[in-house]
């Protein structure tokens, strides 16, 4: 176990065995000194067996030093803040967005966001239990759910199971179970194996061999299975998101200098390989040169923006019939309507609560208690404010249409769902994070003149037992 992940844990595992430990043979019965030999034997296995769970769950080794676990305060509210704020917004604009397509279509209005209602309750639930489960428990879970996140990617590709929308194989449909979208729950899976893997692997991440191949082999399965779909704006979101850990857990420079280029060249090979790609670039470009074709997404998306202003139409008086006039209003282009309906000034709150998140998380991120807890933090923070901008930039065309959804807000059961799990993840880091105010309180592991976490910490010195000031 490395030390930079010693917190103070009660064992799994006792030493030793009890009074009726020693076995009988078919000879009769062991001699004293057999029975405490073989009992021995059998309590450094359990000894062993519980150190290696200790060691996934940070928890120290016996003979190790023994620090003090930090005491579990209140959650970062501002997290909690912004991301309510951000789904109460995506269900209202979810509704605004496709009650006029919704009654076209089947004459309820309810029939987009009365799930998408249903998927948040969970969401939230989801939240609640995450944050209150200790954060550390996902390492004994974390190469389970890569495991069967590479499985899901593999049955939606089935014909069958997977269900194609839009020419992409996206969806993974059994029986009359809700559809799942497993590149959603890939990223989480990742993100876990990932912090987990890189947390273990401390400094090493630095080398060729024992660094960048193992991050490539990691990597490599799920952005091809991914990109197969085909879904470019996951690929792309989950590429980003695991190279920036890759980063932030310690590789070098000539590092990133050998793996840009690579992903470059693999993004343009992707995009000439497929037609398709190639029409949305040429969209992108040029949206004006098809505006009832390739580029009608692109120019009724400005076209929202523009009639919203600074101020916007009011909630529910889109001039685009709520949607009905531009494709994929409540999903991926929803920020259009929010600028439409609420203006400029509406878009810059909706981006400032984004804001917001990423800055809080990334805090979470710097005062985790350990390397793995930091990675996490980093991880899951990168992932959606990511995702969030790309998003974003797709509606402004400053980015060519991807297809993904925007966190919290757009319509999508397995991204909400999801993506508020992952936030009591977060939350559940936040509540052991060095309170503000406190900087005397700080653990012996915070070396640095800016008392942070260094990221990686493989090789520094365990916590030592203190007593805390706090009543």
């Amino acid at each position: 176990m490395r030390r930079d992940e010693a917190l103070p844990r009660p064992l799994l595992g006792r030493p030793g065995g009890g009074r009726n430990s020693a076995p009988r043979t078919a000879r009769g019965p062991v001699g004293r000194s057999g029975a405490r030999a073989q009992a021995a034997g059998l309590g450094g296995v359990r000894t062993r067996l519980g150190v290696t769970l200790d060691s996934w769950l940070g928890r120290p080794a016996p003979g190790r030093s023994v620090g003090l676990q930090r005491e579990r305060h209140e959650p970062e509210y501002l997290i909690i803040l912004a991301v309510i704020a951000l789904t109460a917004v995506g269900i209202l604009m979810v509704y605004s967005s496709s009650a006029v397509r919704s009654y076209v279509a089947s004459q309820n209005t309810f029939a987009v966001v009365g799930p998408q209602l249903v998927w948040a309750v969970l969401g939230v639930l989801a939240m609640v239990v995450t944050m209150q489960l200790d954060y550390r428990y996902w390492r004994l879970l974390s190469i389970p759910l890569y495991i069967v996140s590479l499985t899901l990617l593999v049955l939606v590709l089935l014909p069958g199971i997977g269900v194609s929308v839009g020419g992409s194989a996206r969806w993974l449909q059994v029986g009359p179970l809700p559809a799942l979208h497993p590149a959603e729950f890939a990223k989480f899976a990742l993100v876990v194996y990932l912090a987990h893997w890189l947390a273990r692997r401390g400094t090493a991440v630095r080398t060729l061999r024992r660094g960048t191949l193992p991050f490539l082999l990691i990597l490599g399965p799920v952005v091809l299975l991914v990109l197969k779909e085909p879904d470019l704006g996951t690929t792309g979101v989950i590429a980003l998101t695991a190279f920036t850990l890759f980063f932030v857990a310690g590789a070098n420079v000539w590092q990133f200098l050998l793996l840009v280029p690579a992903g470059i060249a693999a993004l343009a090979a992707v995009i000439l390989a497929n037609p398709y790609q190639l029409q949305r670039i040429h969209a992108f470009l040029d949206p004006w040169s098809d505006p009832t074709g390739k580029g009608l997404q692109t120019i009724q998306g400005l076209l929202a923006l523009g009639l919203g202003g600074i101020l916007g139409s009011g909630l529910g008086a889109s001039r685009l019939a709520s949607g009905l006039y531009l494709p994929n209003a409540s999903n991926d282009f929803i920020f259009a309507i929010i600028g439409e309906e609420f203006g400029l000034l509406g878009g810059l709150v909706v981006i400032g609560l984004f804001a917001l998140l990423a800055y809080e998380g990334f805090r979470v991120a710097l005062a985790a208690p350990d390397t793995f807890g930091g990675l996490l933090a980093a991880g899951i923070t990168t992932w959606v404010i990511v995702q969030a901008v790309i998003n974003i930039g797709v509606v402004v065309a400053l980015i060519p249409i991807t297809g993904i959804t925007l966190p919290f807000i757009s319509a999508g059961g397995s991204s909400l769902t999801i993506s508020l799990a992952a936030v009591g993840v977060l939350l559940s880091i936040s509540r052991e994070t060095l309170p503000r105010g406190s900087w005397n309180d700080a653990d012996t592991d915070r070396g640095g003149r800016d008392r942070r976490t260094r990221v990686p910490g493989a090789g520094r010195r365990p916590i030592v037992a203190r007593t805390s000031r706090r009543p």
